[in-house]
């Protein structure tokens, strides 16, 4: 199972250079979980940056995927993640939503760098 970060999900959209090291992950369909968070993220982005319709569009693209919602479980994880890694809210959420569903992270947010199951696309 491939879980890809909201910032792998940008760089897709915007059709970047770095849009290469995401889109395996995301085209394919049966191994893709996306975190609710995730579609949070970016459509929060895309309405700021662009507009309501492509927000939406980029929202149905992610939804392709197994949707997984923030839940209780997922919640109590994510608490415990934040405080083992020091890491921030949202991306706690993020692994914890990944170990629930035996997901790889695709990312170049270096929150996640070194944990396990994470891979990491530097940034520079």
């Amino acid at each position: 199972m491939n879980l890809v970060d909201s910032c792998g999900w940008m760089e897709y959209f915007c059709n970047t250079r770095r849009a290469r090291y995401f889109a395996s992950a995301i085209e394919d369909l049966d191994s893709l979980v996306v975190p609710s968070v995730c579609i949070y993220e970016v459509f929060r982005k895309i309405l700021t940056d662009v507009g309501e319709q492509e927000a939406l569009q980029a929202a149905a693209t992610m939804r392709s995927g197994r949707v997984l919602s923030f839940d209780d479980s997922i919640a109590i994880s994510a608490a415990l993640i934040s405080r083992q890694y020091k890491i921030p809210m949202a991306d706690s959420i993020i692994v914890a939503s990944a170990r629930t569903a035996d997901a790889t992270i695709w990312t170049q947010d270096i929150h996640f760098e070194k944990l396990p199951g994470v891979k990491f696309f530097p940034t520079k």
